[in-house]
């Protein structure tokens, strides 16, 4: 597989890996960590999803600026570097209980994802710019991207047994043992850069980066203190004034005014020919931006949904495995002194104190009647986060499929264009939020738990929808773009995932809002398909515009 691949894909590919291990165990873990009463911060549901939220929201953010530094400054070996160690050092940090560590601690994983991310798939670009591996760089990505998941799907497992045997923190530190080990192997590779890692400088046509500070990321940072500062109507049920339902949800919102504003500009200061490209990005821009607000509720409402809705107890042989890998939790059926929950699993604080109750562990609260144990008796639960496993797994199985069926299709001369494979991916991103919708409804809405399958088959449709999307998305702006404003369109990219995340912690945070769980994912299904109709819509200009610039 690697032979007629650049020699340094090997090495680019295991450093993504470990990078991706690292991160997905920590988000993975990240809002049960906040929510634990014992051992956590026993944060709401909703503070819970608005801190995650905001958190993924700058993540995505600061690949702009990283991108930038390394083309014109810094180069990409540095910055890969220095971002890598910023974030192991930031996972190491996470697991230290104080509010402030942890504040630091994201600053840390936030500015250094922003130098590792953008750099290390842009370094492995600039190797099939050669010609002999130019008709292998569609491959190559695939490799890269099967890195990605392969991190992602291992991660769970070695987070659940450390938290399990150690503790938060020790499950923290494994994620920046698996960054630090990303970095190592980067730099044992580095015989194989060549001058591959080197800063390009600034282009003739590329915008100054004073500029951009100047138009963009200061009028960006003053906007977001007014966010935060400026208050809403006070009352009884927004006792805070919040405009959006929290401080750091107004401040985002206030910061991407003048970031969109600029984008806008863009268009209608482009040249003609230029025009229809940049307003084809800025649709589809728009648009995924629903997609990334349904999608990152995995890490949120569907991590609450495994653990407090979906039947987690094993028994026989899976039981016995489980309990020996560490993968499960022993939990006594019997009542004490236990955290005091609603009937709908809010936790009940007075003045910022958790209330308590003499009860049976809250898990118990909606298993069916003829399934309860015996008093007194212990059940083996698997461990929560193991369920954000389940999506890079389906992403392995069905990447090759994808990938064939488009294959086949090509072969026949029926291969749909980029923005038509956007539009289906968002159609069935969109009926995956149905399976949920029947999961509630099995439940009885949250009276009795489910089964884990439900969760299996809504990520197994959603990948399929994200195998559609989300790899069309780089290609079709790298296709696109006016070339002296390419970097600045890759950040568009990044800046409608961003916004995306943080819609997907709004979305999450309302969790609680919605007594009929229906409602909240009728809710995600709406906005699924007003994005779907939209694209549709849209759909014949978007290929027209392809067909302009000689692209499919």
């Amino acid at each position: 597989m690697w032979k007629s691949h650049p020699k340094a894909l090997p090495y680019l590919f295991l450093s993504e890996m470990w990078e991706r291990f690292g991160y997905y165990l920590m988000i993975g873990i990240f809002t049960l960590y906040l929510k634990d009463v014992e051992a956590g911060f026993a944060m709401t549901e909703k503070e819970a999803s608005d801190l995650y939220g905001t958190f993924i929201a700058l993540v995505f953010l600061t690949p702009f600026i990283g991108g930038l530094v390394a083309d014109r400054y810094w180069g990409y070996k540095k910055s890969i570097v220095i971002g890598g160690i910023m974030m192991g050092a930031g996972y190491f940090m996470m697991g230290i209980h104080d509010i402030t560590m942890l504040y630091i601690a994201m600053t840390l994983v936030i500015v250094g994802n922003g130098f590792f991310k953008p750099n290390i798939s842009t370094l492995l670009g600039n190797f099939y710019t050669e010609d002999k591996f130019k008709d292998k760089k569609d491959e190559g990505y695939n490799i890269f991207y099967m890195g990605i998941n392969v991190g992602a799907f291992i991660c769970n497992f070695f987070g659940a047994a450390l938290q399990i045997l150690l503790g938060w923190q020790y499950a923290f530190m494994a994620a920046g043992v698996g960054m630090f080990i990303g970095v190592i192997v980067f730099l044992l590779g580095t015989k194989h850069y060549g001058n591959q890692t080197e800063k390009k400088g600034v282009q003739p046509g590329d915008m100054p980066f004073w500029k951009i500070v100047m138009f963009i990321l200061v009028p960006s940072a003053v906007f977001g203190v007014i966010g935060w500062l400026l208050k809403g109507v006070t009352s009884e049920a927004n006792p805070n004034g919040y405009i959006f339902g929290s401080d750091s949800t107004d401040a985002f919102i206030f910061a991407c005014i003048p970031v969109i504003f600029f984008y806008g500009s863009l268009y209608f200061k482009a040249k003609v020919e230029d025009k229809r490209p940049i307003g084809a990005l800025l649709t589809i821009f728009a648009v995924v931006i629903l997609f990334w607000g349904v999608f990152k509720l995995n890490g949120s409402a569907l991590n609450t949904w495994a653990d407090r809705y979906t039947d987690r107890e094993i028994t026989g042989t899976t039981q016995t495995v489980f309990n020996g890998l560490k993968l499960a939790k022993e939990v006594e059926y019997k009542k004490d002194t236990v955290e005091l929950y609603d009937a709908s699993f809010r936790i009940q604080k007075v003045d910022g104190e958790v209330q308590k109750t003499v009860d049976y562990p809250v898990y118990f609260r909606n298993v069916a009647k003829d399934k309860l144990p015996e008093e007194g008796a212990t059940v083996s639960l698997w461990a929560t986060n193991l369920s954000q496993s389940i999506n890079p797994g389906w992403v392995i199985i069905l990447t090759p499929l994808v990938v064939a069926f488009f294959t086949f299709l090509r072969s026949r001369k029926k291969e749909p264009s980029t923005p038509t494979k956007i539009a289906f991916g968002l159609l069935i991103s969109a009926l995956s939020v149905l399976v949920m919708i029947a999961a509630v409804n099995m439940g009885a809405n949250g009276s009795e738990k489910v089964s884990v399958w439900w969760l299996v088959a809504n990520y197994g449709v959603i990948t399929i929808g994200e195998l559609f999307l989300s790899p069309m998305g780089l290609s079709v702006v790298s296709k696109l773009s006016p070339t002296n404003i390419t970097s600045l369109m890759m950040g568009g990219w990044f800046l409608s995932t961003s916004i995306g995340n943080k819609l997907s912690g709004v979305l999450a945070s309302l969790w609680d809002t919605y007594d009929n769980k229906q409602d909240f994912f009728w809710i995600n299904f709406g906005l699924l398909m007003f994005a779907t109709l939209l694209m549709f819509i849209l759909l014949k200009q978007l290929n027209k515009v392809m067909q302009e610039k000689g692209i499919h």
